[in-house]
């Protein structure tokens, strides 16, 4: 892959590209990280309780979760299997709804927002990476990267902007090492270059928040570790907040910060 040109931090809600389209292709070199300490909250737990129903048992999964997260953190969650680390995931990106608590973005909350601000709000403010890739079989890799885009706007503001939409999605298709694979299908590509397309695709809507749910969970460690050096840099470069959640300690470790899910309540590791 080239090499990075300089840095270009975006507005809250810019997405993360150069002037004229071009993304900015990371590398596996990672510089000094920028202390976050002082930034502004970007999303906040407050009290989170979920708990689900298996026929007549009741299964409480969180109970009371606080947690802050600031502008540009790369914050990974640990804990055993069945901790909540998914449910956490899913409530902080409003996929699911909790039985009590609350979840604010930049100081307003958001998980009670009517369901189409929520549905708004994670096309165009949320990326989302999952451990199953979770990518459209009918459609190409560039197809999937694209979805996010149509998904967005009508058909007819979509062909509007598609030259744009195309130069975006070649550019993310690019940045992830994807260029010769774009026309493939996710069937014809490897493990690792499904969760490639899949950061790509998360990436599309230029969020401002990652939430990655076991990025490397089925991918080998060499793999993986590609993976997280893409994760880095985009956190580290282009001051992305990024929340993921992970079972392995050596991949929470690549994190600015780690905290652990123990019986539904956060501890800091």
């Amino acid at each position: 892959m080239s090499e990075l040109v300089p840095a270009i931090r975006p507005s809250p809600r810019q997405p993360v590209f150069a002037p004229g389209g071009s993304f900015l292709v990371p590398t596996p070199r990672i510089d000094a990280r920028p202390l976050v300490s002082g930034a502004e909250i970007h999303l906040k737990a407050v009290d989170l309780s979920k708990t689900y129903r298996r026929g007549q048992v009741d299964i409480p999964v969180l109970r009371g979760v606080n947690l802050q997260v600031r502008r540009g953190e790369f914050l990974a969650i640990i804990g055993a299997s069945g901790s909540g680390k998914s449910t956490l995931l899913h409530l902080l990106g409003t996929l699911d709804a909790p039985d009590a608590g609350e979840v604010h973005m930049q100081g307003e909350r958001i998980d009670n927002l009517p369901s189409s601000r929520r549905d708004a709000l994670r096309n165009r403010e949320f990326g989302m990476i999952f451990q199953f890739y979770h990518l459209l079989p009918e459609m190409t890799a560039l197809e999937n990267v694209l979805s996010p885009l149509l998904i967005s706007s009508s058909i007819w503001g979509y062909l509007r902007h598609r030259r744009k939409h195309l130069q975006t999605a070649r550019s993310l298709i690019e940045m992830v090492g994807l260029a010769h694979r774009e026309k493939h299908r996710p069937r014809e590509l490897s493990g690792g270059e499904m969760q490639r397309c899949a950061i790509a695709r998360a990436l599309a809507s230029g969020p401002q928040v990652l939430l990655a749910d076991e990025p490397t969970g089925n991918l080998d460690r060499a793999t993986g570790d590609e993976i997280l050096r893409i994760l880095q840099n985009l956190n580290r470069r282009e001051n992305l907040t990024i929340v993921m959640v992970t079972h392995d300690l050596a991949i929470a470790a690549k994190a600015d910060r780690i905290v652990r899910l123990v019986e539904g309540r956060v501890e800091t590791a």
